[in-house]
């Protein structure tokens, strides 16, 4: 069987649920040694938990990743990363007028500082043993507009951009840097934001949330781990500096 991951040390941040779960759990059946980063401990031992019956080899370690010092100290820690996944991000709803510059703050501390401090923390090992796999999370947001997403959209643009740029950078070191580009996927968040903004209306929104998508539904987060996969494996061994839509047709079909 050829696991396409096998013996690879892959940092997965906020892998405590969602998306980063099932990227998580998918690198731990390919082989990858899993290294859980999350703020959120519960979810992440979760995680840890699901890996390890499987079968496959992981670590909990508990990470906010807005904190640039305590980022250093653990990759230090755990050694050269051959992958990096950087998954942890949060949302933000309002155009730029209902934006405060508190939230402005919290969206760039998190979903801009963050991956910076994961990306200046790790290529350095990966340069010193002879390469790697980057995968940062953006969104269709990076490259379309959509309604009331004002410093989401800013944070995700950004991501876009340093995904380019380490890219360029690191072609002589052999480190690949790509992003993918998700539409609407359905995760916890979307049916939390549908018990608080409309507890009366959720399965009309939910099938409203659903339609946005040309293709008819939303993803699933397995879907966008099994495109990771592939990314940061062997067999994309070519692909660098890409941005891969994984939206059901959003991007390029609305």
């Amino acid at each position: 069987m050829d696991l396409k991951l096998k013996g690879k040390k892959a940092f997965i941040t906020g892998a405590g649920s969602g998306i980063g779960q099932a990227i998580a759990k998918r690198f731990g059946e390919e082989g990858a040694i899993a290294y859980i980063l999350d703020i959120d401990e519960r979810g992440g031992r979760e995680t840890e938990a699901l890996i390890r019956e499987a079968g496959g080899t992981v670590e909990f370690h508990a990470l906010n990743v807005a904190d640039g010092p305590a980022v250093t100290k653990l990759f230090n820690d755990l050694g050269p990363a051959d992958i990096l996944v950087n998954n942890a991000g949060i949302a933000s709803i309002g155009n730029v007028e209902a934006t405060s510059p508190e939230e402005m703050d919290k969206i760039y501390a998190v979903n801009i500082k963050g991956p910076y401090h994961c990306l200046h923390a790790a290529i350095p090992g990966m340069k010193a043993n002879g390469g790697g796999a980057i995968l940062n999370m953006a969104s269709i947001v990076s490259k379309v507009g959509i309604s009331d997403r004002f410093a989401y959209s800013a944070s995700k643009g950004a991501v876009f951009a340093m995904t380019l740029s380490v890219a360029k950078d690191y072609l002589s070191d052999k480190i690949r840097c790509n992003c993918l580009c998700p539409g609407r996927v359905h995760t916890a968040f979307v049916d939390a934001y549908l018990e608080k903004n409309y507890p009366d209306n959720k399965e009309e929104m939910f099938k409203k949330l659903s339609a946005f998508q040309p293709i008819g539904r939303m993803g699933k987060p397995e879907e966008i781990a099994a495109l990771a996969v592939f990314l940061c494996s062997h067999e994309a061994s070519f692909i660098t500096a890409s941005a891969y839509d994984i939206d059901g047709g959003s991007t390029l079909l609305r």
